[in-house]
């Protein structure tokens, strides 16, 4: 894919995963929860241009930092997602204020990492950081589907 089109794709991927993080969701566990955040990773691999063959060691570097964050966003936004079961059993899920700083502070550290690499002299594409988003979505949505199984309702059945 070219630049803008990638860009176009990161922007209305997080637009749809912000806008339905702030409403309450149902977890689907059976659902293919894996499959939007495998195809923004295969899109970014595909394509390549992860590593400027120019400076492959510091942008091998400052794509693992990248990956990093994005798993590490993927974990803390699972954490500060609030979840609890419904009347009929379905477990749902709503982000919270913390959720939102989550996306703020991974923000900024992508941001940080693409300036150190720009005045490094690196050239980057913007695979890494679809590759990144990828990774921080499916890191989310196993950890949901993960806490999903361990959901009590919040009602007493008499056996």
């Amino acid at each position: 894919m070219s630049g803008w089109l990638d860009a176009l794709v990161i922007t209305a991927v997080l637009g749809l995963v912000i806008a339905r993080q702030i409403r309450p969701r149902r977890v689907s566990a059976g659902a293919r929860w894996w499959l939007i955040p495998a195809v923004l990773m295969v899109l970014a691999i595909r394509d390549g241009g992860l590593v400027d063959p120019a400076h492959r060691g510091l942008s091998v570097v400052l794509l693992c930092a990248e990956l990093m964050v994005g798993a590490g966003v993927g974990l803390a936004w699972a954490g500060t997602t609030r979840m609890w079961a419904g009347k009929d059993g379905s477990v749902w899920t709503q982000g919270t204020r913390a959720s939102i700083t989550v996306w703020g502070m991974g923000t900024a550290l992508r941001v940080a990492l693409y300036a150190a690499g720009a005045a490094a002299g690196v050239r980057e594409e913007t695979g890494s950081v679809l590759l990144a988003v990828g990774l921080t979505l499916l890191t989310r949505a196993a950890l949901l589907v993960r806490r999903a199984r361990g959901v009590e309702p919040s009602y007493r059945t008499v056996a």
